[in-house]
């Protein structure tokens, strides 16, 4: 997967061509999701639209929607950036995320075939080789692949939007603090999670996906700590 390509524009359908204001929505998207446009860093629509390739007018219907996402803000003067995390947004996310993603996990984990545990086995496995490698790009996207593939069996699609746009507001803090602190800072819950699904044990899913949640969100506020 291309590090800004997100899941829901690999999945769609073969040879199908995207609109092009899909297609620069769902690139500047992975870039604010991966962490390439860092938090507070300020960047032009003009420059956006030489950097992307794109006309004006899907540039701007993309950062229209990734405002409403809460993924950019208006800066004025035609400039947009991804905003800043302060430490009572971190408070907020830490909430909703426990909220959400543990239900998402116990939703889910009645509805999981043994095939597709075996899916997110491998990219769990790919994941642990991008922590071992200090490989952060790839130890992002395996991470949100992670969780996104874990969530799409819940067959709830309004709690999966929600979880994912609160993986946009701290994505761009998640790359800069590995940055900082390096990959094998991050261990995961996954296999504690995955374990859970095996056993169809929903609570133990939620229970695990809390602590993963708490774990990850807790070295992201110790990690924008040390770089203020």
């Amino acid at each position: 997967m291309n590090p800004t390509q997100t899941d829901a524009s690999s999945d769609a359908q073969p040879g199908a061509k995207l609109p092009a204001h899909e297609t620069v929505y769902q690139t500047l998207r992975g870039q604010i999701l991966f962490g390439e446009l860092a938090p507070g860093q300020a960047v032009t629509i003009q420059g956006l639209v030489e950097s992307l390739g794109a006309g004006m007018t899907p540039v701007r219907e993309a950062i229209r929607r990734l405002i409403s996402d809460g993924a950019l803000v208006f800066q004025g003067n035609r400039r947009v950036s991804v905003p800043l995390l302060r430490d009572s947004d971190l408070d907020e996310l830490i909430y909703a995320r426990k909220t959400i993603e543990c239900q998402l996990a116990r939703l889910a984990t009645s509805k999981v075939s043994a095939e597709d545990i075996a899916e997110l086995e491998a990219i769990d496995a790919a994941l642990d080789k991008a922590i071992s490698s200090g490989d952060v790009a790839g130890y992002l996207v395996q991470n949100y692949r992670f969780h996104t593939r874990l969530y799409s069996h819940a067959d709830a699609p309004i709690l999966s939007d929600l979880a994912d746009r609160l993986w946009l507001r701290f994505g761009p803090s998640l790359r800069v603090v590995c940055g900082r602190l390096g990959t094998q800072s991050f261990p995961d819950r996954h296999k504690d999670i995955i374990e859970a699904l095996t056993r169809k044990d929903a609570e133990l899913a939620a229970l695990a996906m809390e602590r993963d949640v708490a774990q990850g969100m807790e070295q992201v506020s110790q990690g924008l700590d040390q770089g203020s």
